[in-house]
């Protein structure tokens, strides 16, 4: 639970503030609407999520394997789009509320003050570092930090408490303030209504505690299909860490909103985006304040670790594996290079402002948080439980329309991350097209009966083999094809001869096992595989019989009619068009000998 609330729990340090800035003395009321999406809609989502995906992939997953194929990758890609921008984020927002916590501090030497920017940056610089030497999420450092800061916050939240019952005028100024400026209750809900939008960073940290579902322990009786015991736990840990959030939340809104002057809230107040800290030195003291202060900047710094880890955790688990990221994408190092150099931009783009980083974050949180409505919706409507399906549609409608409301308040927030979402639909896509040669196997294995028809057909060293369409497997069609091979190609008609058929499976898969199958078809010797691709399929057997029966193959062709370029797209999209040049290309880039290469004939 502390590992994934370093996310959800640090966002105490500024979100009393935000809301605050967004409604006024209605912020306690806003709060209290936060607390009822959370417990009543974000809550039962994730704790769906928790039992469709119970190996920490989320709701990104699961909407990959409800929508299959191009539809659901490039939902994925979107989806990761926003992802990053919430993870991005997420590490530049809390660098940067960190270091507004030590610019304030009273005992901070004066040089530091209007340094926002180059202080963030030595802190993600930081964060860059340890991930350089190799980051584990030390879940002992995790309850420390977590642990103590929820400690302190405690301390204040009851000194405040203690405060305002003995200067009940602080409670009369509120009110007072509060009907003066709202007048009747049915405005003040609809004012709520209106900003709750802006309080959604207050949501955020639910997509990590799905992500954290490896580390619970499996219980007697769990399998890797059905991990019952790690279910209850996750679910267990969600909705502990959000009543204990939701408490926080309202404790928290109710006493800085009355104790704080609402200009202090405004930008460049004292107690902009430091609401809580603001109370700890007023209330307690410069001593505890410090003391607050660092526990802040620990959680908040290491809230960006938590952030970055879950990203360089993503990226590998999807780019690389739809063949829209080099290989060098699941190495930890290079990766860090990039994230950290994305988040310095960042950075230095927003001059290291709490406030002005705010709406990409609601932005890349409720996007996430409509997503995993949504894939829960979609799966229940399929197992056909009407009461979850029409409770997780009106959860969707109501993440739909916060999202809708942030991103026409607050467009830069889309911006941000319509820039991350091009960012990787580019890299994805250039990438896609750079790798398509490549063979695309990740591993070819025979059954018996290929392994006979290989062992009986290979003479002197040499495997004729015929590619051949599956879809038309009369024997009318077999016997032309062989009759055109040994016209065309020269092929020996009295030589054994093997037709080998590829059938395309999905074809925006990048890379899968392939399994090769014996068989007798009309008197013809058959090889059969199915692959995303063709001519990669075709390259790979070649190859994996080269290799495993002493074998070399020689592959006969007809030239496929068509436009080239229109036969190329068809190869990148689709895995097929003119299959003969692509296998041999593959081929190539595969073997760089020509004397070790599998021949390729055409006719």
């Amino acid at each position: 639970m502390c590992l994934s609330g370093l996310d959800y729990f640090s966002t105490l340090g500024y979100q009393p503030a935000i809301a605050a800035l967004a409604a006024g003395a209605l912020a306690p009321f806003a709060t209290l609407i936060l607390v009822a999406v959370t417990l009543g809609a974000a809550l039962p989502v994730y704790r769906g999520v928790a039992g469709e995906s119970p190996h920490g992939q989320g709701s990104i997953a699961m909407l990959e394997r409800l929508l299959p194929h191009w539809k659901g990758k490039l939902l994925v890609l979107v989806l990761l789009g926003f992802a990053a921008t919430d993870f991005m984020i997420t590490a530049t927002l809390s660098a940067a509320d960190a270091t507004a916590h030590l610019i304030e501090n009273p005992f901070t030497p004066q040089w530091f003050t209007g340094k926002q920017v180059p202080i963030t940056i030595i802190l993600l610089l930081l964060l860059g570092a340890l991930f350089m030497r190799g980051f584990n999420e030390v879940i002992w450092i995790a309850v420390t930090l977590v642990g103590t800061f929820l400690s302190l916050n405690l301390i204040v939240i009851a000194v405040s408490l203690a405060d305002i019952a003995q200067h009940p005028v602080s409670i009369s100024s509120w009110m007072e303030s509060l009907f003066t400026a709202h007048g009747d209750p049915l405005m003040m809900l609809l004012v709520c209504l209106i900003v709750f939008p802006k309080l959604a960073l207050g949501l955020s940290g639910f997509e990590t505690g799905v992500a954290v579902m490896p580390q619970i322990s499996a219980k007697p009786g769990d399998t890797e299909e059905n991990p019952a015991g790690r279910i209850r736990g996750a679910r267990k840990l969600l909705t502990t860490a959000a009543l204990i959030m939701s408490s926080f939340l309202v404790l928290s809104s109710v006493v800085t909103t009355v104790l704080i002057p609402a200009p202090e809230f405004q930008e460049g107040g004292s107690a902009n985006g430091r609401a809580l800290s603001w109370l700890a030195h007023r209330l307690l003291g410069d001593g505890f304040g410090t003391l607050y202060d660092v526990s802040t900047i620990l959680i908040l710094w290491f809230a960006g670790a938590s952030a970055l880890a879950g990203l360089l955790n993503l990226i590998p688990r999807y780019l690389p594996r739809f063949g829209m990221a080099p290989e060098w994408a699941k190495a930890v190092r290079p990766l860090v290079v990039v994230v950290i150099a994305v988040a310095l931009a960042i950075t230095w783009r927003f001059d290291a402002d709490v406030d002005a980083q705010g709406a990409a974050y609601a932005t890349g949180v409720l996007v996430l948080m409509t997503s995993a409505a949504v894939a829960v919706t979609i799966s229940a409507r399929r197992k056909r439980e009407r009461g979850k399906t029409v409770m997780y549609t009106i959860v969707s409608l109501v993440f739909l329309y916060t999202t809708v409301v942030n991103c026409l308040e607050r467009p830069e927030g889309l911006k941000i991350a319509a820039f991350f979402i091009t960012a990787v639909l580019l890299v994805s896509l250039i990438s896609r097209f750079r790798r398509s040669t490549e063979l695309r196997a990740t591993s070819v294995s025979f059954d018996a009966a290929a392994e006979e028809l290989i062992a009986a057909s290979g003479r002197r060293g040499i495997l004729q083999l015929i590619a051949h369409e599956p879809a038309n497997s009369t024997k009318a069609r077999y016997r032309r094809k062989l009759h055109h091979a040994v016209l065309a190609s020269h092929i020996s008609d009295k030589a054994p001869v093997v037709f080998l058929e590829v059938k395309v499976s999905d074809y925006s898969d990048f890379a899968q096992d392939i399994q090769v199958r014996g068989l007798v078809r009309h008197g013809f010797w058959i090889l059969e595989a199915t692959a995303p691709s063709v001519p990669t399929a075709i390259a790979a057997v070649s190859l994996a019989i080269r290799d495993g029966y002493e074998v070399m193959p020689h592959i006969y062709f007809r030239w496929t009619e068509g436009n080239p370029l229109s036969n190329l797209a068809k190869f990148l999209f689709l895995g097929q068009g003119e299959i003969a040049p692509l296998t041999r290309e593959v081929l190539r880039e595969a073997e760089p000998d020509l004397q070790k290469r599998p021949w390729v004939h055409v006719g």
